[in-house]
């Protein structure tokens, strides 16, 4: 309205200028004091610049701005009238306009101060032209008639004004409500313990949450970014469930999971359309395998840690027996160095299947790691030494890589050696036993995005199939090969340390066990 009101300023004393430019009766304005009229209306353009200019500041409130307006049109406008002839000019009705305008802003008291101001402003003209003792006397009456009528405008105006306070008001209201209501839904998506992201038909991101983010990487995954660039695998399971699924919600028929981008989540992707269009924007959650699986072992875990426990304690004696005799045998004088070795193989095993009881029973207890900090370069090779010498395996085929940087890691040391012992004994009976021209590879550093320490064994066999991928880690499935128990005790020995066991085909064939740490920036002091 104030806007408006400008506008009009601006305008109305360029047109009474122009029309006084003409001087005619018939288009023109003929005044009676034509320079008063002139300076006048120059004024009044004036002074609508400066409260356009105004505008930009900051006034206390809207009352002010009102009367404030009301007097700069009450004085202008009144001194236009009285250099145009007073109200026989007819310009009078010029402060009708700014007086309804006004009346809209102010209350009801203010209404009518305003349309008082404009009727004393009319009024004062009109004396003032009378003592020029030119004015007749019925420009009394007209101007008397007109301040009433500025007081009728006024009194007319202001429930209109009123119910579109009120309107206003409410439609404020409704904009706080549905900016509150945005900023909620928003506060809650962000600090959904599930992971969603929102994606269009050009599979561009147009919501995504704080949990998403961290699965897909913070880098890349930010709204309006490709879902290509920030995670190919996840274009790929889209394009799949989009070609198999035909829009039905089904899940495609390859396994949708990828690893998440600090390489250590395995994440299971569902699609669901949001509306009929094909292709159209989508709501994709992002699903946390190892806390599902997790939920869905419990029972598993349950009674095998009882079944655990009392297989421990069985093996214990016997195992105490044959490490007793290994060492009454190596005290023999007579044994040869040979023998002598054998016995020492004998307790080394020994006193490593004693390890492995007494972390079953601890775990089967859900004890706590005892974790500690240790070099990787130093632990992996002593590791390696103690691996080839135990299992009588060539070293050149069991190597041992890392960066020229040490990696420290902070892990239960005996219950490292039991992972680790696994998962490089898998692959020699599974990958480079049959042929001595393969090698197991372990490796070691620091994961590209987040630098987080990991430990890896590497082969060249048939890899595990895809089918099979995700089950290997199961208790007792074994695919056929072994107690199918070894996997599965890696991964919860990894779980106990803070750490993740994962799998993935190696390019060019072959299988990668990556045991990845716990991110050393988040260690507790």
């Amino acid at each position: 309205m104030i806007g408006l009101l400008s506008l009009y300023r601006l305008l109305v004393p360029l047109l009474l200028l122009a029309m006084q430019s003409l001087a005619g009766p018939a288009w023109g304005v003929v005044a009676a004091r034509p320079k008063l009229f002139i300076g006048a209306c120059i004024a009044y353009f004036t002074a609508a610049v400066l409260l356009v200019i105004a505008r930009r500041l900051k006034w206390s409130s809207l009352r002010i701005v009102a009367l404030v307006n009301a007097s700069v049109d009450a004085i202008a406008l009144g001194l236009i009238l009285y250099a145009g002839g007073g109200v026989a000019s007819g310009l009078g009705i010029l402060l009708v306009l700014p007086v309804l305008a006004l009346t809209v802003l102010a209350d009801r008291r203010d209404a009518l101060l305003i349309a008082a101001v404009a009727a004393l402003a009319v009024l004062a003209q009109q004396v003032f032209s009378g003592f020029s003792g030119t004015t007749p006397a019925t420009d009394y009456t007209t101007a008397g008639l007109l301040g009433v009528f500025v007081f009728v405008v006024a009194l007319a105006t202001w429930p209109v004004a009123n119910r579109l306070r009120e309107s206003e008001a409410l439609v404020r209201r409704q904009e706080i409500d549905l900016a509150n209501l945005a900023q909620l839904s928003q506060y809650i998506v962000q600090h959904l313990r599930e992971s969603i992201l929102v994606i269009d038909a050009h599979d561009r991101i147009r919501l995504i949450n704080e949990s998403a983010a961290q699965i897909l990487g913070d880098e890349n995954a930010y709204p309006d970014a490709l879902i290509g660039e920030a995670c190919p695998r996840l274009l790929f399971l889209l394009e799949s469930w989009r070609q198999g699924s035909a829009g039905t919600g089904a899940l495609p028929a390859e396994d949708p999971t990828f690893v998440a981008a600090d390489g250590a989540r395995v994440i299971r992707a569902h699609f669901a359309p949001l509306g009929s269009t094909n292709p159209g924007p989508l709501l994709i959650f992002l699903e946390d395998t190892s806390l599902l699986g997790e939920q869905i072992q419990q029972s598993k875990l349950a009674a095998l840690g009882r079944l655990s426990a009392s297989i421990a304690h069985e093996i214990r004696n016997p195992v105490g027996a044959m490490s007793h005799a290994g060492q009454l045998l190596a005290e023999s004088p007579r044994l040869a160095d040979e023998d002598r070795r054998l016995t020492q193989i004998i307790r080394t095993n020994a006193d490593r299947v004693s390890g492995i009881i007494d972390n079953v029973q601890r775990h089967s207890r859900r004890e706590r790691a005892r974790l500690e900090r240790l070099s990787l370069s130093a632990w992996t090779e002593a590791f390696h030494a103690e691996f080839c010498e135990t299992m009588q395996w060539p070293r050149a085929r069991l190597t041992v890589g890392g960066p020229g940087s040490d990696v420290e890691v902070r892990v239960d040391p005996d219950q490292l050696r039991q992972i680790l012992w696994n998962l490089c004994d898998n692959a020699l009976k599974h990958a480079a036993q049959d042929d001595p021209d393969r090698s197991v590879e372990i490796r070691y550093g620091r994961m590209v995005p987040n630098a987080r320490p990991f430990l890896e064994v590497a082969d060249r066999g048939p890899g595990v199939a895809p089918e099979h991928a995700e089950r290997i880690f199961e208790p007792f499935y074994s695919g056929g090969r072994g107690t199918g128990l070894g996997l599965f005790l890696a991964r919860e020995l990894a779980q106990t340390n803070g750490a993740t066991l994962l799998y993935e085909p190696r390019p060019g064939g072959g299988s990668i066990f990556r045991l990845v740490f716990a991110d050393p920036r988040r260690w507790e002091i």
